[in-house]
């Protein structure tokens, strides 16, 4: 329908000069007053009618370009949600916010200001020549004597704003980075007092994006007043020749209308080409998150509803870069209904392991299985909601706390929420909150303590009623009441299920079934609490150092 209405004013164009040529040549000149409001009256119909399909003509691009990226959008959020955790390792948070919003959004670019109004602009210039050409091919040719000049004025136009505009949009992405990180750690920022120094890094990034915006506005400061002089140029010529050759009044007047409907268009064409390059540059951007092969595959067909919760890890090596192994050869294997317990130090590899067995990552060798079936068989949704994950770092979304328990599940109805929380004794808790279920715990839980927030994290796992439960250090840094209400819902928790429990403190391990000891992602002792002890090694020696600290 665009592109339809793009040819109809192109050639609506030149029937304006041509009413306007034969007006002022037969019927004026003539003094024939009935036919000059005749066309007058046609003029104006005609103003009205294209004025009408300019409306839909703008409508319909836009109508376009929005439609297309709200679909590119949602399948560009599709597939981060899809990317697998390493993806964002890498990447800066404020980069795919950028490539998601902002680059999305300069493709709409391309159907509203670009492609389209291209063709529509270019239709209209060859129309408006042609016509020129037809009533006086000669003044025509002497009008278009300075149109070499504004080809190049053009070119250098373009090159000029097409390297500004890539500049910007880089700018704009560092800026987005560094500001979604800095608010996400201004606690940071304000406890080393480092806010003056990180407001000197912000102000050389907002320097840059103001300095790649000038450069874009200095070439629009030349380009267009360089088209003002052509133009003038161009009708001087017009008026000279025509002057010269005794042309009819009629014909010099619609050439000068023609000259201006010419430069209109010839005066917003090279930035419109710079918006079509623009939108393809940030399509590119848009389209390499789009292409990336990182993703969660979810090849598998098998989805049981439960679990048993047999867990085998079979000569598995894990690394997040290249070579750089963080696990090597892991093997052990956890019967249904066991707790398994992983222990050692900083960066030993002990939330590696639980991450790859809800596939966040890929395997780069070994195999891991539950119940007795590769986890890369498994359906991803019905492995992920058999294993129920309690993280240190607790992420809660802006929201109440029913939403945040239930991840906003319409399944899950509040009278389920409130019998999870009352099992593990955590709905006096939540009552006490101001509001209780429906009280906002702001964007991070930012506004409940990290014990309050592992509380809710408990509920969560509760009502999911995952076969496999994994605890990733969740009595770490809380204080004593949350610590004992936290080892409360665990014991409530891993009752009759399989469970991985992560833990810094050896004192919450003493009852696991195995006690796995890692060591720079290798696994250097495995047996019970008693047995660890009895053999004097690396755990024993964990365990004397703890107790000492203690003492």
């Amino acid at each position: 329908m665009s592109v339809v209405l793009a040819i109809l004013l192109a050639l609506f164009t030149p029937i304006r000069p041509l009413l306007i040529q034969l007006t002022v040549n037969k019927y004026i000149a003539n003094s024939l007053a009935d036919m000059v409001v005749k066309i007058t009256l046609i003029q104006i119909g005609l103003i009205v009618i294209e004025t009408a399909m300019r409306f839909l003509f703008s409508f319909t691009t836009a109508l376009l370009g929005q439609s297309v990226i709200k679909d590119i959008r949602v399948n560009a959020f599709k597939k981060i949600l899809n990317l697998n955790l390493s993806q964002f390792d890498k990447t800066p948070i404020g980069t795919l916010t950028t490539r998601t919003i902002n680059d999305i959004e300069s493709i709409n670019d391309i159907f509203s200001d670009g492609l389209v109004p291209i063709i529509a602009d270019l239709l209209s210039i060859v129309c408006v020549l042609a016509f020129m050409f037809w009533s006086d091919w000669q003044l025509t040719l002497i009008a278009l004597i300075p149109f070499p000049i504004i080809i190049i004025a053009t070119y250098y136009f373009k090159e000029s704003i097409n390297k500004s505009f890539i500049k910007v949009r880089n700018a704009v992405a560092h800026l987005n980075a560094f500001v979604q990180e800095h608010l996400t750690g201004m606690f940071i920022v304000q406890a080393f007092a480092s806010e003056e120094r990180e407001f000197n890094k912000f102000k050389k990034i907002n320097k840059e994006h103001r300095n790649a915006n000038i450069k874009a506005i200095f070439a629009y400061s030349v380009f267009f007043p360089v088209v003002e002089i052509i133009l003038a140029v161009s009708i001087g010529l017009i008026v000279w020749y025509g002057a010269g050759q005794k042309a009819e009044a009629g014909t010099i007047i619609s050439f000068i209308l023609c000259l201006n409907l010419l430069f209109r268009p010839l005066r917003v064409i090279a930035d419109k080409f710079n918006v079509l390059q623009m939108g393809i540059i940030a399509s590119e951007r848009v389209f390499k998150v789009m292409d990336i092969d990182d993703v969660a595959e979810d090849n598998g067909t098998y989805a049981p509803d439960i679990v048993k919760g047999k867990i085998e890890f079979d000569k598995v090596s894990f690394a997040y870069v290249d070579d750089n192994y963080v696990l090597k050869d892991i093997s052990f294997t956890a019967n249904p209904g066991e707790t398994i317990a992983i222990v050692g130090h900083t960066g030993s590899g002990k939330s590696t392991i639980v991450s790859l067995l809800n596939r966040l990552y890929h395997i780069q060798k070994g195999s891991i299985k539950v119940d007795d079936v590769d986890i890369k068989d498994f359906k991803l949704e019905s492995l992920r909601k058999n294993v129920g994950v309690v993280l240190q770092d607790v992420f809660l979304f802006s929201g109440s706390v029913m939403d945040n328990i239930t991840l906003r599940n319409p399944e899950i109805s509040r009278e389920k929420v409130i019998e999870a929380a009352k099992l593990i004794d955590m709905h006096d808790f939540i009552m006490r909150l101001p509001g209780g279920y429906d009280y906002n715990v702001m964007e991070r839980g930012a506004t409940l303590s990290l014990g309050q927030r592992q509380l809710l994290s408990f509920i969560r796992a509760m009502l999911y009623k995952p076969s496999i439960l994994i605890l990733d250090e969740a009595t770490s840094s809380v204080d004593t009441e949350s610590e004992r209400l936290i080892q409360h819902a665990i014991d409530t928790l891993i009752e009759g299920r399989t469970s991985i429990v992560i833990a810094h403190r050896l004192s919450t391990i003493r009852k696991a079934s195995k006690i796995i000891v890692l060591d720079k992602g290798e696994i250097k002792e495995m047996g019970t609490h008693t047995e660890l002890l009895k053999n004097g090694g690396f755990y024993s020696r964990l365990h004397d150092l703890q107790f000492e600290k203690k003492e």
